[in-house]
């Protein structure tokens, strides 16, 4: 593979990470199949294991609190590609909020990922998350 390649590798996977921080602060379930494979895995402290892309984005509509919105601020995102699968590891921190007032809950968090290239372009097929720590106001 070349430079060129590699490096275009990069941006689009730290493209998708950005994109799923998005899906989670617009609250876009429909769209989790442009950042999920249908076979998705996921391992959450909230939500266990779940398997398949329904399953995740019904434990995500659950999971909303009427009112509560957030912002996922992504960052370290550190990208280990091999071929068409790559080993990513990102920090996280998460603001909790109500419209017009500032965070009453702040949180960090570490992730591990597994991605893969579709013919749709990268998507995370394995994901886990680990809170690290959390301040409540």
């Amino acid at each position: 593979m070349s430079n060129h390649a590699m490096i275009a590798d990069r941006f689009e996977i730290a493209d998708l990470f950005t994109r799923f921080a998005l899906l989670l602060d617009e609250r876009r379930w429909d769209d989790a199949g442009t950042v999920f494979t249908d076979d998705v895995v996921v391992h959450s402290p909230r939500g266990g294991a779940m398997r398949g892309l329904d399953s995740l984005v019904d434990f995500m509509r659950k999971a909303e609190i009427e009112g509560e919105l957030t912002q996922h601020t992504q960052f370290d995102v550190l990208v280990e590609l091999d071929g068409d699968r790559a080993a990513v590891s990102a920090n996280s921190v998460v603001y909790y909020f109500r419209e017009g007032e500032p965070p009453h809950q702040i949180g960090g968090l570490r992730s591990s990922s597994v991605v893969v290239r579709t013919p749709m372009g990268w998507r995370v097929s394995e994901h886990e998350v680990k809170p690290q720590w959390i301040r409540k106001d």
